[in-house]
This record gives structure tokens, C-alpha cells and sequence, in this order.
């Protein structure tokens, strides 16, 4: 189930080359130190390390490339100091693949009742003891550093998509801009951890135009880039300009990754408009509550439908869920026992990497226009397709008229799980 390669880590600790368009669509390949990925790519969250109810080995199993770390929770438990000590997270939780940790700015909106946000940095109280910790954009660096992992993100000024208050928005994506030097300047394992920067600016086309300017300015000193500030509830015309808008000007030769996202059908569409990495919980915590992703949506295993099925979750799926344990078999665990919830996840996390794999295959082929309609075609086998969907794959030049026959649809809104 591999998709990667892992090999020796030689002397290039990163790097980014376009195998393959189609459209605004790519397929690349990004080297790491001791891994090589291949984008589309969609990263599992492990907040502490590691996917929560699965081992290393299995992640690398289902073809899992890179785990994303929480900044914020590793340095509360168990401490980067820690980390720094045995060699980094890598070696702490033995996984030979990719890490990427964020910088704690999510935290901004998810413990914003715990957050205190200034220009210095933003104050946490802890959710566990209510000790007061300090983040500032060299405090986060540091962190990273000491953690260890290929990819570490620069410390943002996160608002809620959804918040009303268009100064609140300028102030964050203006300090946002000021962080970026401070945590450059803070970054001391240039030689061996990648940084990105973060643009940001609500759904405000005026604001993200100024925060990309900004970090194209600094260029030479970041690999790649992220588009933060998205997956919030935000309705879904906004969040597909916002990243029209961002891959559009960003390098071609660079990555493009758009956090916090882990819808299938929001990953095809943000792959279409030009962006390669994602990550989300989505995948693995909604495994834990017994539904399933498949080609034509999600099965909830609890329903009482599911108590005769004898069909596995998706007669396509490679996984060993698939192959050993009926829908049936699966329902009756899921609301009692801990190991439905554990089989649900495996399965989830291996449609996300065989579902990235399939577009990247596609991109290579030149099918990608065909991959997407038939996509589309099994989540609204009665063609009536969203009006976001089909207004955003216009954006993208790929026409997928042929499958929308009804009228379009309002417009619909995010929730980021």
C-alpha cells in the first residue's frame, strides 16, 4: 500500500518538483530527508505524534506519508525538551516517514476562550491545569526545532472565518506579515526543517492579496506556503475563491497546502484549483464514531440498515477492513466496543491516501477532467450538483456540465470537524 519511498537521508533536506499538470491540477513529487512524497497528499492528525488508535507500522501500511503534530499539545505533554533529548519526535515515537507540526495558531480559535493574543504573542491557559504558557512567534520556532520535524509552520494571527469584524481581520493578517520575520529570524535548523509561511486574511480578497504579497516578498527564505484561516463554517463560495485566489499567486514551484481540510469532495475541488498537501481530523475522528468514508459518501455502521449488510464498507477498498469484516459485523461493534471504532479508522485513513493516490494518478494520465466527473457523478448520482462545486470547477477549467441535469443549489456552508 506504499506511495512514497523512504530511503537514507542524503545531503537535500527538501525538495519540490511538478511532475505532471492538468489544468491547474499537479502531481509532484516532495523529498524530504528520509522520505519522498507524492502529492495530492493528505496528512492524518496525530495531535501528540500519533494517530490516535492506530500504531506507526499500521500508518505506514495504509500509505500514510506524513503525520502532523501539534506544536501546542507536544509541548505540554511529553515537552519538546523531551524530544530534543532522544533525537526528536521521530525517533520518540519511531516513524521513519514524513512529520510536519503546526505552530499552535489554530489554537487561537479553538482555546480562544483560553487565549490571550497580543503583539508580543498569545498567552494559553492550560485546559489541563490552567498554568499560563506563553507563545510567541520565537517561542513556537524554538519548539519546533527542539520537536524535530520536516515541515514546521510560522506562527499566524488565526481568526474564525465566520467572525464579524473586518478590523480584527486586518490586524491579524498585518501581524500575521510582522510574525513571519520574527519566527525566520528565530529559525535556527534552516539546514535541516523546512519552514512555511501562512497566508491569511479572512475571506477579505483585498486582505489575502496583501498577506501574499508579504510572504512572496520573503520568498527565499520559505519552502512553501500554506492558506490558513479556512474550514471554519465559512459558506462555500468564499473558502473556493479564497483558494483560487491563493493558488493562483502562488509559485509553481512550490508547495500549496490548505489546512485544516479533510472533505473528500473539498480535497478534489482545492486539488483542481492548483493546491497539493491537506490535513484534517475529520477522517480519523469521525471513524471513531462509526461512520465510514466511501466513493459514494459516508455509512453510518450505527444506523439500524446496517445490522442484515453483509457487503463490506466499499467493495473497491484494498484494506484489510474490507477484505476481513462485513457492514453487519462492524454495526454490531461500533456503539459497544473499542475495536469497531479502531477498524473504522483504519479503514477511513486508507480511502483518504487511496483516494489522493487515484487523483495524482489521474493528473499523471491526463484524466484528471474524467476522475473529478466521475467523482462528483457517485456522491450526486441525480446530478444535482452544488452550485459551489460546479462554480469552483469552472474556476479550474474543467467542465462538468455533463453530469449537473437539475437545477443549482443553494449555497451551503462548512463545519470544520
Amino acid at each position: 500500500m506504499a506511495i512514497g519511498e523512504e530511503r537514507e537521508a542524503k545531503g537535500t533536506h527538501f525538495e519540490f518538483k511538478v511532475l505532471a499538470k492538468h489544468k491547474r491540477a499537479r502531481a509532484a513529487i516532495l523529498r524530504l530527508k528520509n522520505y519522498d512524497c507524492h502529492t495530492p497528499m493528505f496528512m492524518p492528525v496525530g495531535t501528540q505524534g500519533s494517530v490516535k488508535g492506530l500504531t506507526n507500522r499500521q500508518m505506514e501500511q495504509l500509505g500514510c506519508q506524513v503525520i502532523l503534530g501539534n506544536t501546542y499539545h507536544l509541548q505540554l505533554k511529553p515537552t519538546s525538551e523531551l524530544l530534543d533529548e532522544v533525537g526528536g519526535l521521530h525517533q520518540f515515537e519511531t516513524w521513519r516517514r514524513g512529520l510536519l507540526t503546526d505552530s499552535g495558531g489554530f489554537q487561537m480559535v479553538s482555546l480562544l476562550e483560553l487565549a490571550k493574543i497580543t503583539e508580543e504573542g498569545v498567552v494559553f491557559r492550560s485546559p489541563r491545569d490552567g498554568q499560563e504558557m506563553l507563545l510567541t512567534p520565537e517561542e513556537s520556532i524554538k519548539i519546533q526545532n527542539r520537536i524535530g520535524a520536516d515541515i514546521i509552520m510560522a506562527l499566524d494571527d488565526v481568526v474564525h472565518s465566520c467572525t464579524a469584524d473586518p478590523a480584527r481581520f486586518e490586524e491579524a493578517t498585518l501581524r500575521t506579515l510582522r510574525w513571519i520575520d520574527r519566527c525566520i529570524a528565530a529559525h535556527d535548523r534552516k539546514h535541516d526543517q523546512s519552514l512555511f509561511g501562512i497566508v491569511q486574511g479572512g475571506l477579505d480578497p483585498k486582505l489575502r492579496a496583501i498577506c501574499l504579497e508579504g510572504m512572496l516578498e520573503r520568498g527565499d527564505q520559505l519552502p512553501g506556503y500554506a492558506i490558513g484561516g479556512l474550514a471554519g463554517g465559512e459558506d462555500k463560495h468564499a473558502f473556493c475563491k479564497v483558494v483560487s485566489q491563493c493558488t493562483a499567486a502562488l509559485p509553481e514551484d512550490k508547495p500549496r497546502y490548505v489546512m485544516g481540510v479533510g472533505y473528500p469532495l473539498d480535497i478534489l475541488v482545492c486539488t483542481a484549483l492548483g493546491a497539493d498537501m491537506y490535513d484534517c481530523v475529520y477522517p480519523t475522528r469521525t471513524g471513531r464514531f462509526g461512520t465510514a468514508l466511501t466513493p459514494q459518501g459516508v455509512l453510518k455502521l450505527r444506523h439500524h440498515a446496517m445490522k442484515h449488510d453483509f457487503r463490506p464498507i466499499d467493495e473497491e477498498c484494498d484494506c484489510m477492513v474490507c477484505r476481513t469484516y462485513t457492514r453487519a459485523f462492524l454495526h454490531s461493534l461500533v456503539a459497544k466496543e473499542p475495536l469497531g471504532s479502531l477498524l473504522v479508522t483504519y479503514h477511513n485513513v486508507r480511502y483518504m491516501m487511496r483516494f489522493t493516490e487515484d487523483m495524482r494518478k489521474s493528473i499523471l494520465m491526463g484524466t484528471f477532467d474524467q476522475y473529478a466527473c466521475d467523482f462528483i457523478s457517485r456522491h450526486y448520482p441525480d446530478g444535482n450538483v452544488p452550485e459551489w462545486v460546479q462554480t469552483a470547477m469552472s474556476d479550474a477549467n474543467i467542465d462538468i456540465s455533463t453530469i449537473c441535469h437539475c437545477p443549482r443549489t443553494p449555497s451551503i456552508k462548512r463545519q470544520r470537524v
